[in-house]
């Protein structure tokens, strides 16, 4: 090994304390993170008044209307072609008109039938129904279901991986009829819960004409199982009964139905928001900041209705908006990033991660030009595990596509406010799958390395209980100052942080 000499070891210790702990205008930005700014901006975004922010609803277009004005006041240029808002298009897709017809008599979707899933049947349709008892391997075995509908017995009230439907669809069954619930009462409380799942979920790409051609399943009350044969309901139970052994299925003869499926799809416009930050010197190289401003909205019963979402991701925007507030005013005064940043507000994340997803499918900035994500999602509370620990944060990601970030993170949080990094949820194997449930994902995947900075999951996620009143804002505030620090670094080394395989 070869001598160094002292002056060069005191240059190099110099250059490494300058780097991980002495700069003093990283310092003195970082002390401008204002909590009463944080708290001003939060008892705004997670007020009553915002409805809960709930994607493409009025509280959320006020919400990207209040971030997109904060942008513009603290001088961030609009980088959607001159614009804030990049708008997007989601759809939700709920029943239109369903029904069943037996000879003459109809019968309504959720009122004497329920249909399972969402579909398209393409107008009337009229189809034989061929009984198949309690639809065993035996049963099926006396009768031909090919390109037929089938009515069946079961004593299921969960019918997806149902081993009788399931039997009916791989004999080739067009539609499946099932009887599952002895009363009235039984048939409207099932039927209740299939409403409520076929209720407006929205996703991203519009549904397919051959997706739309599915036309799930039925369940029929026990009022018109009878309709269907012309025989009692207790005359086609001890056929079923008896089927295996006398052939019974047989002596029923099909008969035929008539019914029509249809699924309504609507538009829904949301939009992220995003402000831009254009670096000194590395222009092209950009930093990302991003967290949702969306949450879940109102609930349907209740004194307190507004689910507020102060932590989830009010916490997280407010934090968003504040490091563009500092960086923007650092640049004022002389000292603007030498990379570009781009601070971005998503919608549509409880829905599915939409916003993010949608930017990375449509990109502002390209791939090779974007270093880094730092996203912020619930940091304005502690969870159960630390209520009586020191100012923690847990860190997701930082390790998984970028060996360099991680040592960036870890290094600035030690050389300033140190706070206790919790790595727990950083394991991808974790069964609360954190890694994969925020919007840092959609960039993960197309190797970007991430930072994924949260709180943990306490007693008031979504819920209405998560109220501006439970924000510790001096943990919030350190912890908005750990990450400003990490992105300080990150803007202003050198050279660029890059992902460990291309």
């Amino acid at each position: 090994m070869k001598k160094i000499s002292g002056v060069v070891l005191f240059w190099l210790a110099f250059q490494s304390f300058t780097v991980w702990g002495q700069d003093s205008v990283a310092q003195r930005f970082g002390k401008a993170i204002s909590t009463a700014d944080l708290k001003e901006n939060l008892a705004i975004l997670a007020s009553d008044f915002m409805e809960g922010r709930e994607t493409g609803k009025r509280g959320q277009k006020m919400a990207a209307a209040f971030i997109q004005a904060h942008f513009e006041n603290i001088g961030l240029a609009g980088p959607v072609n001159g614009g804030y808002l990049q708008q997007m298009e989601l759809y939700t897709t709920k029943p239109g008109e369903t029904y069943l017809k037996v000879g003459n008599t109809r019968f309504d979707n959720f009122k004497e039938i329920a249909h399972y899933g969402l579909g398209n049947s393409g107008g009337e349709v009229a189809m034989p129904i061929v009984f198949v008892g309690n639809a065993t391997e035996a049963d099926f075995n006396q009768v031909d279901v090919k390109d037929k509908a089938v009515f069946l017995f079961t004593d299921s009230g969960w019918l997806t991986g149902n081993r009788g439907v399931s039997l009916a669809r791989a004999k080739g069954a067009k539609v499946i009829v099932v009887s599952n619930s002895k009363t009235k009462e039984d048939f409207e409380g099932l039927s209740n819960q299939f409403k409520n799942f076929s209720k407006g979920s929205l996703t991203l790409s519009k549904p397919s004409a051959e997706e739309s051609r599915k036309s799930g399943l039925f369940i029929v009350s026990p009022l018109v199982v009878e309709k269907f044969f012309g025989t009692s309901i207790d005359k086609l139970k001890k056929a079923a009964a008896a089927a295996p052994e006398k052939n019974a299925l047989k002596k029923i003869k099909p008969a035929e139905i008539t019914f029509k499926v249809t699924t309504d799809v609507e538009v829904v416009k949301s939009e992220n928001v995003l402000g831009f930050l254009e670096g000194t010197e590395l222009k092209d190289e950009v930093i990302f900041v991003t967290a949702h401003f969306d949450h879940i909205g109102l609930t349907k019963t209740g004194n307190d209705r507004v689910n507020n979402g102060a932590d989830d991701d009010g916490s997280g925007t407010v934090a968003v908006m504040e490091l563009a507030r500092v960086f923007a005013q650092a640049k004022k005064e002389g000292h603007g990033p030498k990379r570009s940043m781009l601070f971005m507000t998503v919608t549509g994340e409880e829905e599915g991660l939409f916003g993010s997803d949608y930017y990375t499918r449509h990109p502002i900035i390209p791939f090779s030009n974007t270093v880094v994500d730092l996203n912020i999602d619930m940091i304005g509370r502690r969870d159960a595990q630390h209520k009586n620990s020191p100012p923690y944060l847990y860190v997701i990601g930082a390790d998984k596509l970028s060996t360099e970030l991680n040592e960036v993170s870890e290094a600035t949080n030690k050389a300033y406010n140190n706070l206790v990094f919790d790595y727990t949820y950083n394991d991808v194997n974790h069964p609360d799958r954190l890694y994969y449930r925020s919007d840092h994902w959609n960039f993960a995947k197309n190797n970007i390395p991430v930072i994924f900075y949260f709180d943990g999951i306490h007693e008031d996620y979504h819920q209405p209980s998560d109220e501006v009143d439970k924000i510790e804002f001096d943990l919030l505030t350190k912890r908005v100052q750990t990450i400003f620090f990490t992105a300080w670094e990150l803007v202003n080394r050198e050279n660029r942080i890059r992902p460990d395989k291309k």
